[in-house]
């Protein structure tokens, strides 16, 4: 499983619906109950400080995937609406 992971982090993420680059897989979301992948996770940008997750990351689920290339994931993904402006999901007294 390990090297299976490793392979994926070198695939490059792109949406076909809008032929936008989403970034690299950075790691992936398992069931332990029967072992399948649920999610694949593509980190957008550096993790130099949050090497632990980043609210920029993205999950994308398994049957939103397309096609697994030798350099490039192709998904059909619909990313969510952005929260009202004003609105934050991190703040000092939250």
């Amino acid at each position: 499983m390990q090297h299976c992971i490793a392979t994926l982090r070198t695939k490059e993420v792109i949406n076909k619906k809008d032929g936008c680059r989403l970034g690299h897989v950075c790691d992936v979301e398992i069931d332990a109950c029967n072992g399948c992948v649920v999610n694949l996770i593509v980190c957008r940008g550096f993790r130099f400080f949050m090497p632990y997750g980043c609210e920029n990351d993205i999950k994308i689920p398994w049957c939103d995937i397309e096609v697994i290339g030798d350099d490039i994931i192709i998904v059909c993904y619909t990313p969510k609406p952005a929260p009202p402006h004003g609105c934050s999901k991190r703040g000092f007294f939250r």
